[in-house]
């Protein structure tokens, strides 16, 4: 029962939470399962983590005492310390840019209940000289809806606190939490720390801009249509030159193969090693080779994929494959390298098939 004698209040939430224990803990887990399937759902993103913990039984009468209690009882209001705990249950969830919060945040407004939403970093970008942790905490609770599904309805009386952050501000909050003594140093060690903490806070803003940076050249490299037959397109020519001011890169690769691949994803890490290969081979190699290597060879290497594959059932013949044999075919002295010994012997042991007899 709600009383004014904190003494009695503490052991009545200790004996609470203890008896609490396996609920908070299933709590904790359905909880971050909802907010992984509704940002999934969203397409917020990538975000690195989500993960909960259950607050410290003892931390949370000292939160209470240092935050509640005193009013309560000058207000003479009697209390149960759970009651103002709106964070038993927190939970952390990481972005990889600082831009994607406000998205996050947004998804949670529209599926949970409202408690109470605390914006530091509004509060830390308000100011001209502060600098510091930032991130966006709100206090949350499952919906009307929500509460009445029985698969939830044993969490209903918890509410949860979240915390967003993207990386960089949850590596600063960690490194943060390890300086002790912050309000007692002295004013350089203090400034050193603001310093710290700027650089912190650009690292965040370069990532993002580095990241739309990317996209944007992705864009630019992808946007416009490639013909298939340089032979047969009227744009033979402005298309050549378009295409022989560059050399290959990441970037432009996607947009040439991407072109003769389309149902193909090509994952961004594959394709960096896979044009550091070619670089290796030819270093000044240029996107219009490579569109024309595809444009000359691709059918004989389709050609010579049915025939390995009908051969091979358990073997697969990956676009990256396809690639590295119109490159020995395009230019076989220079590309000598871009297929293992076996393979390259296959495949010329498969053209000698083709070739007429003396």
């Amino acid at each position: 029962m709600p009383s004014l004698d904190f003494e009695k209040q503490k052991i009545a939430f200790r004996k609470f939470y203890d008896s609490s224990g396996k609920l908070l803990e299933n709590a904790c887990k359905a909880y971050v399962r909802i907010i992984g399937d509704l940002l999934d759902e969203a397409e917020v993103g990538e975000v690195t983590k989500i993960e909960a913990r259950i607050k410290d039984k003892e931390e949370c009468i000292k939160k209470f005492h240092r935050k509640y209690q005193s009013k309560l009882e000058s207000a003479e209001q009697p209390y149960r310390i759970q009651d103002y705990l709106s964070d038993l249950i927190g939970i952390r969830i990481i972005c990889l840019y600082e831009d994607q919060i406000e998205r996050v945040s947004e998804v949670l407004k529209k599926h949970f209940k409202i408690i109470d939403v605390t914006d530091r970093i509004a509060a830390v970008e308000g100011t001209e000289d502060s600098f510091g942790y930032k991130g966006l905490h709100m206090d949350l609770a499952l919906n009307p809806q929500m509460s009445t599904l029985p698969k939830y309805q044993p969490y209903a009386e918890y509410p949860f606190e979240v915390q967003i952050r993207s990386l960089i501000q949850d590596a600063w909050s960690v490194l943060d939490h390890k300086i002790k003594y912050k309000k007692s140093i002295p004013s350089d060690l203090k400034r050193r720390i603001n310093v710290l903490s700027a650089l912190f806070e650009l690292a965040d803003r370069e990532f993002k801009e580095i990241r739309n940076a990317t996209k944007e050249l992705i864009d630019q490299a992808t946007v416009a249509p490639i013909s298939d037959g340089l032979e047969d397109s009227r744009e033979t020519g402005q298309l050549l030159a378009a295409l022989s001011e560059k050399s290959i890169n990441a970037f432009n690769f996607l947009r040439v193969a991407g072109h003769f691949f389309r149902d193909f994803e090509f994952q961004d890490y594959k394709v960096d090693g896979f044009v550091q290969d070619i670089l290796k081979l030819d270093s000044d190699f240029q996107k219009s080779a490579l569109h024309k290597s595809l444009t000359e060879n691709l059918k004989t290497v389709r050609d010579y994929c049915d025939f390995f594959l009908a051969a091979n059932p358990e073997h697969t013949f990956s676009p990256y494959t396809s690639i590295r044999h119109c490159l020995y075919l395009y230019d076989p002295e220079t590309f000598s390298r871009i297929l293992s010994r076996v393979s390259k012997e296959r495949f010329e042991s498969w053209l000698n098939s083709l070739r007429p007899s003396p």
